[in-house]
């Protein structure tokens, strides 16, 4: 990697117009790496001064561990140095990301995947068809930065952005050039396009796979035009555009993406999709279904419950088609397929408990699971553990609850995320919204809400338990405390030996969060 000194990046401040004025006592300093985190300085660190939490204090230990100077929208005049000032923080760390990793994303076929549900399963569907290929002609796997898990040829590492900042974002894409990848995929969330974390990233497809109101809060977007627009700007940094016509708003999407993109292929059910898929059909534990497009009409098969996961699927053998993957090789990866915490299914001893496990945390995800589970499993009891995070996203805890009550027979509230919110009151305000109340029940333990759901169930009854996929912990206060994941309390409830055990003592072996 190139080194670059401190001068340097006073050019590029100056030529990104974002420079508003630089103190450098040695112009000349080696920059050998750049950071917002103070944990990561090290001698030869340009820090970065981000976020409205920050406290001088990041940035004295910093310094202290070696930093040759600072990037800021303030000077602390307690800390000596060199310092940039610059009129926006975020526009300045994706130039700098940009420069120091010498544009890495160009040197990759980069896939990036923005919508209001699916974005985790579909990048997976393309990492699993990316790999299969690779297997076959000996190259590399494919990257990817999820909001799961990121891999980048270097580390493998659970996620905690569904998109990074940009400093980050550009030192997997680095760490994958210099691995010999060639194929990257990664989720783009609508804050990674409104803050920054992604300007200057060019993608080779920009996939859209839907979009419904959410995250709509002070802390997120202010309205809906706020997010979607966010949304949308994608297009303006993808090279082709990959649409899916079921999606509210498709003229819109299709419009601003043929006003930058220099191809736009369609996916859907609709006839006039490029890549049209039809005849849907549950067999057993797969989704089967045909996609007809000029190269092929074809079937596929999907070992991941949620029919609505065809819809993703169609996204990945979309590009992947039009990217020259064999077609052997799409089938292959996408029954192979599968996905931490997204339609984790499990059953009981007599099989007549079926248990869901799945990330969907929004309206949109909300409608496509149940409305899915209905048509899936006819004639059983539709049970929902569930609850909303604090502080963001308010819209949920009506839009949820009346989703939830609308397709499930019987509705347990409890605690996600709370934040600086109590979750007693965020549960309450999510049974106001109910119009029957008395179909829920507020469980404050996540876990006791799980094990409660599942063995106070009847027979043939699907539990669907949502919001968290595979997370193993939960965000209280302004940190996160760690708790066993749902998968786990699920297991838990459907084996006999730990069913016969008093619940308190279940909880006093495996702390829950709200003992902790």
């Amino acid at each position: 990697m190139t080194h670059y000194q401190m001068k340097d990046f006073v050019d590029l401040f100056a030529r990104e117009q974002l420079l508003v004025r630089a103190a450098i006592y040695d112009e000349d300093a080696v920059v050998s790496s750049v950071t917002y985190d103070s944990k990561e300085a090290q001698d030869g660190s340009l820090f970065f001064c981000k976020g409205a939490a920050f406290k001088e204090a990041y940035l004295k230990e910093a310094v202290v561990r070696g930093a040759v100077g600072y990037v800021s929208e303030t000077e602390y005049e307690a800390v000596s140095g060199s310092v940039i000032i610059v009129s926006d923080i975020r526009k300045a760390m994706a130039a700098a990301a940009c420069f120091f990793y010498d544009h890495a994303d160009q040197k990759l076929r980069l896939v990036g995947i923005t919508g209001t549900k699916g974005k985790s399963t579909t990048a997976y569907y393309f990492k699993y068809i990316f790999d299969e290929y690779a297997a076959s002609c000996a190259k590399k796997p494919c990257g990817i930065v999820s909001t799961i898990d990121t891999y980048d040829g270097k580390s493998l590492q659970k996620s905690s952005l569904t998109t990074p900042e940009a400093l980050v974002l550009h030192r997997h894409f680095h760490n994958a050039v210099e691995s010999g990848l060639s194929d990257f995929v990664m989720e783009v969330s609508s804050q990674a396009l409104k803050y920054d974390r992604v300007t200057g990233v060019h993608f080779k497809a920009g996939v859209f796979l839907n979009i419904s109101e959410d995250h709509i809060s002070p802390m997120e977007h202010t309205d809906f035009e706020d997010y979607f627009s966010s949304k949308l700007a994608l297009f303006a940094q993808s090279e082709e555009a990959y649409i899916n016509t079921e999606s509210d708003y498709f003229d819109r999407i299709q419009s601003t993406a043929q006003r930058h993109a220099k191809r736009v292929v369609l996916f859907g059910k609709h006839v006039e999709a490029d890549y049209q898929v039809y005849d849907i059909q549950k067999t057993g534990h797969e989704i089967r279904f045909f996609v007809r497009c000029k190269k092929f009409d074809a079937p596929f098969s999907l070992a991941m419950s949620g029919l609505f996961n065809v819809e993703n699927a169609l996204a990945a053998i979309c590009v992947c088609t039009e990217w020259g993957i064999p077609l052997s090789a799409i089938q292959k990866g996408l029954r192979k397929a599968r996905t931490d915490g997204r339609m984790e299914t499990y059953t009981n001893a007599s099989g007549d408990k079926v248990a869901v496990v799945d990330y969907a945390h929004n309206k949109l995800s909300f409608e496509k699971l149940f409305s899915s589970m209905k048509e899936e499993y006819p004639g059983y009891t539709l049970i929902a553990v569930f609850g909303c995070p604090g502080n963001k996203a308010y819209n949920r805890r009506a839009e949820l609850g009346t989703v939830a009550e609308q397709y499930c027979d019987r509705l347990y509230l409890t605690m996600d995320d709370p934040a600086m919110e109590k979750e007693e009151e965020i549960c309450a305000q999510i049974q106001s919204y109910l119009v029957h109340p008395q179909k829920s029940h507020v469980v404050y333990d996540r876990g006791e809400a799980i094990h409660r759901a599942i063995v106070e169930a009847p027979a043939n009854s699907v539990i669907l338990i949502t919001g968290k996929g595979n997370e193993g912990f939960q965000k209280i206060g302004n940190g996160r405390v760690a708790c066993k994941n749902d998968a786990f309390f699920v297991k838990r409830a459907f084996d006999p030996a730990y069913e016969k055990e008093p619940m308190r003592q279940i909880d006093e072996q495996v702390p829950s969060v709200r003992s902790i």
